[in-house]
């Protein structure tokens, strides 16, 4: 029972690690393939996996859009009574048939599995002295350049899995602010996670750097997939008929209840 001494995380995200990604991991590992090649299938299968979440967030995300001139309309004209502006804003959502957070929920729900994935690599001692690509060793950095000098926050050397991350990372950013409804004073916020990011997983596992830059191209690859099937126009018909409903068809069951009881 030694393995139990791994830390792999407290709660979920333990039992992530244990029950859902060591399981997979420990899989394809039996096929004897490059641990890259490893990585590579363990990523898909999670995004796979996560789909259904995935599209409906990116959904939600896609009301939001349509939404985002109503709701502009209502900001400017309420903008400053506070308290008028979110009965407004709520009772359009309630309207519509439209949560404000139903895009979280989903991405809440993956959280778990982004953060285990943090625990798992830096852990897992089958990726020491296992190479990949330009990477010699995937439990430790893959410095491609080894700076003269130390730079605070980032370090002296320059990991390319983790420049690949941070720049898919920055797209992903940009793809998403340009689909959705983002507020502007977060879009700095946005950009600049990934640059904190650079420096934090510089020094961090290729392994792990490497599983996070997977899930970016992916993730982008998705979101134009969803796209190409979610048409814009035929979300805003729908949105208008929710509009013409009594306002108790537009609710679900779970605002239903959560107005009884405030009653």
């Amino acid at each position: 029972n030694l393995e139990k001494q791994i830390p792999l995380g407290w709660g979920i995200f333990g039992w992530v690690n244990r029950f859902i990604v060591i399981p997979i991991f420990n899989f394809l590992n039996s096929f004897n393939w490059n641990y890259g090649i490893i990585i590579l299938i363990l990523t898909i299968a999670i995004k796979v996996m996560l789909l259904p979440l995935t599209f409906k967030a990116y959904l939600s995300q896609a009301k939001m859009k349509v939404l985002k001139p109503e709701i502009d309309e209502i900001q400017g004209k309420f903008k400053e009574e506070p308290m008028k502006l979110q009965q407004e804003m709520m009772g359009l959502y309630r309207k519509a048939g439209v949560s404000p957070l139903g895009g979280c929920l989903p991405m809440l729900l993956q959280l778990p599995i982004l953060i285990a994935m943090f625990r798992f690599f830096p852990q897992s001692i089958e990726l020491r002295q296992e190479s990949f690509l330009w990477a010699k060793d995937l439990s430790t950095y893959d410095s491609i350049l080894d700076l003269p000098f130390y730079i605070w926050g980032y370090g002296d050397h320059v990991s390319l899995f983790t420049l690949l991350m941070t720049i898919s990372t920055i797209l992903i950013t940009m793809v998403n602010s340009s689909s959705a409804m983002t507020n502007p004073q977060m879009k700095w916020m946005m950009y600049l996670m990934p640059i904190v990011f650079l420096g934090v997983f510089n020094n961090y596992s290729a392994g792990l750097s490497y599983y996070y830059f997977l899930a970016n191209v992916i993730s982008i690859g998705q979101q134009f997939l969803f796209k190409s099937f979610v048409d814009d126009d035929e979300i805003h018909r729908k949105i208008q008929e929710n509009k013409k409903r009594p306002a108790g068809q537009t609710k679900s069951k779970f605002q239903q209840r959560l107005e009884k009881m405030a009653k």
